[in-house]
């Protein structure tokens, strides 16, 4: 076969691969807009993406399974998932397609094998959508924005309603409020419409009124004007910390339960996957989805706690700056804190290490904790050393934490790197709250003690913990397949 007919048959074949993707495309919209069935790949987003972006995600799907995973196959699957009768559910075709190309499984076709699968799927048209009210609008509250309209789909599950600022509200304070949602400089451009209306005092986002409130405090809202009712006010201020604090939200009418991403006290501090069936929506009002990270380590914590056990270690934790810190040297509460954000490598504490003992109380007494803020603008890293119960070596520490990856109550936590040119700019935009570097491990010779290197998108990560928590407290969660 001379070269010209190699690379015509190259040709033929990326041809069929995009034309079978934007099949698959077409499947997933259809799915997720008229079933309320969100299709992911291994946890990785799908609705919203371009035909290259499904391409690669195939690509990293099959070197993590070491083994083939291709378009064709989840075209496949994706079929057989359309034409069952199926509640509103997430389901991982990833998984589902590396599952029917087992050997076990090569004498079932695609739709006996999807259908044994997903046979626990109960019909869940018993959930009521929860109106929710961002309390705050700055990097957490609008990201949790984006993703709540980009995700609303047939508004089953939880509808943003309103957005609570300080400050009169004019026409250049909601074009700015606009402007902010739509543009960011670390997550780029939002992928919807965003418009003001002055009269109503709202933006317009994707075709749905969302009410911008000014109030001074919790007490001064009634929401049921604005036609919101039994609302998850989600709080994003950091204003109120404490149950005492906290408990201002319950006073106006429409608002029956509070969350706070921060740590709070008085409070259960939930990181979602790891303790939050521990407390139960329908006897708790006021949560806290603790620190983004206290998120992105307690789950591999728990992954190393409960297989080989842990006898004591330190975090450091390398932190992008915050709007905490000062932009030029300054006057600032905390030392260190005060000096150029953008300029220096700044020392300062954290309290993620004493704050995985209230998800894990194993973990009491067992972590000394500090912090790094670094000059890049999102994107952290934690560095845990511990000293471990049950030795083990690197293939073996690896060989775990991949199967909490792909299997169990973490797989929506924990993301397994196999980049070797892993940076920090290549974790912005995860989902996931912890991303495990499995090429920078070590263990020493002995087995006992071990650096583990896990990575975080502070912001974004962290917002869809949030989010999953939500859901549980709204009592919307969907069917899953992980």
């Amino acid at each position: 076969m001379s070269f010209d007919d190699v690379y015509e048959k190259e040709l033929s074949f990326q041809t069929d691969r995009r034309k079978a993707t934007v099949e698959f495309i077409n499947i997933i919209s259809d799915l997720w807009y008229d079933k309320s069935i969100e299709l992911v790949l291994f946890r990785n987003q799908l609705i919203d993406r371009n035909v290259s972006e499904i391409l690669n995600l195939h690509e990293y799907a099959g070197e993590f399974v070491q083994k083939a995973i291709s378009i064709f196959d989840s075209v496949e699957i994706a079929q057989a998932i359309k034409t069952l009768d199926l509640p509103p559910a997430k389901l991982d075709i990833g998984k589902l397609t590396y599952e029917y190309h087992l050997e076990e499984n090569a004498d079932k076709n695609a739709m006996a094998f999807v259908a044994e699968k997903l046979k626990d799927a109960k019909d869940k048209s018993s959930i009521e959508p929860k109106d929710v009210v961002l309390y705050g609008f700055g990097r957490i509250g609008r990201l949790l924005a984006r993703e709540l309209m980009t995700r609303t789909g047939q508004g089953s599950q939880m509808r943003l309603r309103a957005i609570v600022t300080r400050g009169a509200i004019d026409q250049t304070v909601l074009e700015k409020r606009a402007s902010l949602l739509q543009y960011d400089s670390v997550h780029g451009d939002f992928p919807g419409t965003v418009r003001v209306d002055l009269e109503n005092k709202a933006l317009i986002i994707n075709g749905t009124t969302v009410h911008i409130i000014s109030a001074n405090g919790p007490e001064d809202i009634d929401y049921t004007d604005y036609g919101i009712n039994n609302a998850l006010i989600i709080d994003n201020t950091g204003a109120f910390r404490d149950k005492e604090a906290l408990s201002r939200h319950l006073t106006p009418n429409g608002a029956s339960k509070v969350l706070l991403t921060a740590p709070g006290k008085g409070v259960p501090n939930i990181v979602h996957g790891v303790n939050h069936k521990e407390h139960n929506p329908d006897e708790i009002d006021i949560f806290s989805a603790a620190s983004c990270t206290t998120n992105a380590i307690t789950p591999v914590l728990k992954a190393i706690e409960d297989t080989f056990g842990v006898v004591h270690g330190h975090l450091e934790t390398i932190h992008a700056y915050t709007n905490d810190q000062n932009l030029v040297d300054n006057m600032h509460k905390k030392y260190r804190r005060g000096r150029a954000a953008a300029l220096n490598m700044v020392i300062t504490e954290t309290g993620a290490g004493t704050a995985v003992s209230k998800a894990l109380p194993s973990f009491e007494g067992k972590l000394t904790s500090n912090a790094i803020r670094v000059p890049v603008p999102n994107g952290s890293l934690a560095i845990l050393k511990l000293e471990l119960e049950t030795p083990t070596s690197v293939d073996g520490l690896n060989a775990t934490m991949k199967k909490y990856a792909l299997e169990g109550n973490l797989v929506e936590q924990i993301k397994y790197s196999i980049n070797n040119e892993l940076v920090s700019s290549d974790i912005v935009g995860s989902s996931a709250p912890s991303i495990y570097d499995s090429n920078a491990t070590i263990v020493t010779k002995d087995g006992k003690n071990i650096v583990i290197y896990v990575w975080y998108d502070n912001e974004y990560g962290y917002s869809h913990q949030v989010i999953r928590l939500a859901k549980y407290i709204s009592k919307v969660r969907r069917f899953t397949y992980y």
